[in-house]
């Protein structure tokens, strides 16, 4: 999506205003409309502002409608393909389009039983989660009053225009929005960065189901050349990097048993934080390893 200029954004006429920002609010486009009259904006964040406190100044019956207008996670309207385009495109980014027919079941239950206690559907920032995460949440949200859920729910909502604001809106400020994972490798034996390390990241399942993010090779800095993720939020959940050091090493000349001690050094570890800076190095010899967290 080609994004557009805060400054073009201001001097639209109220056609281009709508077109740009009517559907952030999914089903809502009275918040776009209740922002438009505060332009312009100095600022990204000061029109995320002005959007939420447009939600925030609404009648309740009004607020309420808003979250009703959102589909149900893994839902009916999922599956017969009427959800809008960017609600399909966040929820696929937490697998929530490849369910096995149990998770399903599992989702359309949770929904169920969400619905029954609240009358309306349940609101998660996807994009912010992994599908186990998700089901936590699930589950631990149906604990809540009316009351701490629907601000719950209005607070999910804001994060998810926010970030469909920052696809859609280019400024100098930008919204805090994105998390970043990075690594680098450093051969301790030679004492320098571990060039030409095959590296792969996988997001780990509750089900045992593994899925590759990304694959990258260290340059010669020991790095790779661009983030393992970046530009987005890191979903919440379990990841492995697997560092395939025998062929690094193979490769150096530098002395292993036949078989190599080590071959692909796998490194466990959790987000919590989706904003988050995390940067997970490998220290490593034909001998043995060792990794921390850094940012």
């Amino acid at each position: 999506m080609t994004k557009m200029a805060l400054a073009n954004l201001n001097a639209a006429d109220e056609a281009g205003f709508m077109a740009a920002l009517g559907d952030v609010y999914e089903h809502a486009p009275w918040v776009a409309q209740a922002a438009l009259k505060q332009r312009p904006f100095a600022t990204l964040a000061a029109l995320h502002a002005a959007m939420m406190d447009a939600v925030r100044a609404a009648p309740p019956e009004q607020r309420l409608a808003l979250i009703k207008g959102h589909p149900d996670l893994a839902g009916k309207a999922a599956r017969a393909g009427t959800m809008t385009v960017e609600s399909k495109a966040e929820q696929a980014s937490a697998g929530l389009d490849r369910l096995s027919e149990a998770e399903f079941a599992q989702f359309h239950r949770l929904n169920d039983a969400y619905r029954e206690k609240f009358g309306m559907p349940f609101i998660i920032c996807v994009r912010r989660h992994g599908k186990d995460s998700i089901l936590q949440q699930f589950e631990r949200r149906l604990q809540n009053t009316m009351s701490a859920e629907t601000e719950t729910a209005l607070g999910e909502i804001f994060r998810i225009a926010a970030l469909r604001l920052d696809q859609r809106i280019e400024a100098a400020d930008g919204l805090e929005v994105h998390g970043h994972l990075s690594t680098h490798v450093l051969d301790t034996q030679a004492g320098r960065p571990a060039t030409g390390v095959m590296i792969e990241l996988l997001e780990l399942s509750a089900n045992g189901e593994q899925r590759m993010i990304a694959r990258a090779t260290t340059n010669r800095d020991g790095r790779t050349d661009e983030p393992l993720i970046a530009g987005r939020p890191l979903p919440i959940g379990r990841y492995e990097l697997r560092f395939h050091v025998a062929d690094y090493f193979a490769g150096v000349g530098a002395r292993q048993d036949e078989p190599p001690f080590l071959d692909v050094v796998p490194v466990r570890f959790a987000v919590a934080e989706p904003e988050g800076h995390y940067h997970v190095p490998l220290l490593v010899t034909p001998w043995n390893y060792c990794t921390y967290r850094g940012s």
